[in-house]
């Protein structure tokens, strides 16, 4: 019997990036495809991509119909939409992958002054285990509750990681520079994605103001059991999708890009989703429409600084390929599941 899943957000870029993929999964049912503001209106409408693969109709939010119906939710929602959503699905016995911020945090207090509201389901927040395989996979297979990684923090946290437990490395003084495509603002209506303000056009934004900033950290100290210091820019591309992530890490002693790239490749030795590079490169254009991130690592020896380099498609390892590849992880089935295709290119 397949895995019946509902999606609540259908009608925004991920929850059109989830049907796309969980379409062509072969252990999965989509049952309900709910969308608040878009109630009524047919999948492959809302997402003309869909034509073919989907004939089901969005529909209003009715949260214990959908609880009852499903094995697993999927909730992309505005971030403070979730924490309200979570506890009547999961208390109904159905699984929870939630594509927002509200439960990415380990401490209350982090979400509510970044996210500037009160955090309301203080329980699960203690349970859930945040959803980036690479790291978690273990925890992630036992778990209810999967908070999925921001996009920027996925793109920064798998070019960091190798690099900063070498012991050549320093945990202070590490800038990230990021630059993302269009789409990662989402499916709303704002001047600052509007074509004529984007289009030939590179602006940084949110700058030391970032709220994937203290996401990154916390990861990077939990999973290094040691503070880190980290100045994180994003900056808003001519693009509708992709992030490149070029992250700068001061040394503190002599190592050679050759060593780095080796310990890149042991660190990710099997993973099915990260393809270290030594080489070429990452660039966004690889890894379109794909799950995979591509990674690369050089060394300045006349700076003395490390170069972590990292690519992916905002919208499917940096949300709903990833939201999928945790689902396969919580129900068992190979990770790779429905998510292995190469990406479009050119």
């Amino acid at each position: 019997m397949r895995v019946r899943v509902s999606i609540i957000g259908a009608s925004g870029y991920g929850g059109g990036e989830l049907v796309r993929i969980l379409a062509g999964h072969p252990e999965v049912e989509i049952v309900h495809l709910a969308a608040d503001s878009h109630a009524g209106q047919p999948m492959d409408v809302l997402f003309p991509n869909l034509k073919a693969f989907t004939e089901r109709m969005t529909e209003s939010p009715d949260i214990p119909r959908i609880a009852s119906d499903s094995d697993v939710v999927f909730l992309a929602l505005p971030n403070g939409l979730a924490m309200d959503l979570a506890p009547p699905i999961l208390e109904s016995g159905a699984r929870v992958i939630d594509l927002g911020a509200d439960f990415r945090f380990k401490k209350a207090e982090v979400y509510e002054r970044w996210y500037k509201t009160p955090h309301r389901s203080l329980h699960y927040l203690e349970e859930a285990v945040y959803g980036l395989p690479e790291l978690n996979r273990a925890a992630i297979r036992g778990a209810r509750l999967v908070a999925n990684p921001g996009c920027y923090p996925t793109a920064a946290l798998i070019a960091l990681l190798p690099i900063l437990r070498h012991p050549a490395a320093s945990r202070r003084g590490i800038i990230v520079d990021a630059k993302s495509g269009v789409s990662g603002a989402g499916r709303g209506i704002s001047l600052g994605t509007h074509f004529s303000e984007v289009n030939e056009n590179v602006k940084p934004y949110n700058v030391a103001a970032h709220r994937h900033t203290p996401e990154i950290i916390q990861e990077l100290e939990s999973a290094l059991g040691e503070p880190v210091s980290l100045t994180f820019t994003p900056h808003l591309i001519p693009m509708t999708r992709g992030i490149l992530v070029t992250a700068y890490i001061p040394l503190r002693e002599d190592v050679t890009g050759e060593d780095l790239t080796g310990a890149y490749e042991e660190a990710y030795a099997g993973e099915p989703f990260v393809r270290v590079l030594s080489e070429e490169l990452p660039q966004t254009k690889a890894t379109l429409g794909s799950n995979f991130c591509d990674v690369a690592v050089r060394v300045d020896r006349d700076a003395g600084m490390a170069i972590a380099m990292a690519a992916l498609d905002n919208l499917v390892k940096g949300a709903s390929g990833q939201a999928v590849q945790n689902m396969n992880l919580m129900l068992g089935f190979p990770e790779d599941l429905g998510l292995r295709w190469p990406g479009l290119y050119p």
